[in-house]
């Protein structure tokens, strides 16, 4: 076998209007040391005639029904061979040097262990779709700079709190040591628990603005706001919770965890989706046993103090909060109740 610095692992359900844009801008990098793993799960929409047909260069996975973003990413990390493993959603595109600046930056700091690129809006390139992922203590994570304009600010290079699955670099070792995405969460949050237990083990993230990425987003599901996202998301956020925080953190976070579930449940009756949300409920219910059990593996694995992951936890909800400040700033809108819940809870 050829040896490659990079295997590419892309998830597909039904993306072929958007895997012939993806899969030519990778074709057009600068950096070319690598190899596709396509995992395709179940499509009907000719995805599959498409990449026999012409790109049959691409290693392909395929299944007959749809078992998940968290199996498909694990199946492609799992075929993969290479020291590095790049996730890439369907709907992106990518700039001409983003692999060879997330190769490089591996390769400069080698004491990171998995990498953000800049994903910028696929149809306005000069507003932010993430720069870097931070964390809500109520169990979420957030895209820093979602819906801002770039930035200065997310033009430096630095630390952040993890990666978003859609476009992050990792090195292979990383999924060697703390195991790959939790299967059980099917699609939503997976990678927020990926950050958390990195960060319990003290695996460190570094955003690369240099690497761009065009991200269409929420392509599979046709919107973001719909009853799978809200069912999936609702659940996924309480197995978060129940599975990673130390009850020191519960308890100590409670306010703020408290906080998030009142306005999520606000926002979900806004959007007329209490019946989803009430299903992830149920599901939560249901699942809690073996997220109770995956707790004490999850916990006796970590590294890191408890009081320093909550400093770090709380250090990453700030960041969510000055990102989102900032996004109202520029709209004109009131930021009064984000300043109180920063003098109250931070």
């Amino acid at each position: 076998m050829i040896s490659i610095q990079l295997d590419i692992v892309i998830p597909n359900f039904n993306g072929k209007a958007f895997l012939k844009d993806c899969l030519a801008s990778l074709q057009h990098q600068s950096f070319q040391d690598f190899r596709v793993i396509v995992v395709d799960n179940g499509s009907t929409d000719g995805s599959l005639e498409l990449l026999r047909r012409d790109y049959p260069e691409v290693e392909l996975i395929a299944w007959d029904e749809n078992r998940g973003f968290s199996v498909a990413v694990n199946a492609g990390i799992a075929h993969s061979s290479a020291p590095l493993v790049f996730l890439l959603n369907n709907d992106t595109e990518l700039d001409a040097q983003c692999l060879a600046e997330l190769v490089r930056t591996a390769a400069e700091k080698p004491e990171f262990d998995f990498f953000a690129a800049k994903m910028l809006n696929y149809h306005d390139h000069s507003c932010l779709d993430g720069a870097g992922e931070a964390f809500l203590r109520g169990g979420v994570g957030y895209r820093l700079g979602t819906m801002e304009q770039d930035a200065v600010c997310y033009s430096t290079p630095r630390q952040v709190f993890g990666a978003c699955a859609g476009a992050a670099l990792y090195r292979q070792e990383f999924f060697v040591e703390l195991g790959c995405f939790d299967e059980d969460f099917f699609a939503y949050l997976e990678d927020v628990d990926l950050n958390l237990r990195a960060n319990s083990r003290g695996r460190k993230c570094w955003y690369v603005p240099e690497a761009r990425v065009y991200h269409i987003g929420s392509a599979t599901t046709g919107s973001k706001i719909n009853p799978f996202t809200v069912r999936l998301s609702t659940r996924n956020n309480f197995c978060i919770l129940i599975k990673n925080y130390p009850f020191v953190l519960l308890f100590r976070f409670a306010p703020a965890i408290c906080v998030y579930q009142f306005f999520w449940l606000c926002f979900v009756l806004k959007k007329r989706q209490f019946g989803a949300y009430w299903g992830g409920i149920v599901q939560f219910i249901k699942i809690m046993p073996l997220m109770l059990a995956k707790r004490k593996e999850t916990l006796g694995l970590a590294t890191v103090d408890t009081r320093e992951l909550g400093v770090i936890m709380q250090k990453a909800e700030d960041e969510v909060l000055q990102s989102i400040m900032r996004r109202r700033d520029a709209a004109k809108r009131s930021n009064r109740l984000f300043s109180l819940y920063r003098r109250l809870f931070l």
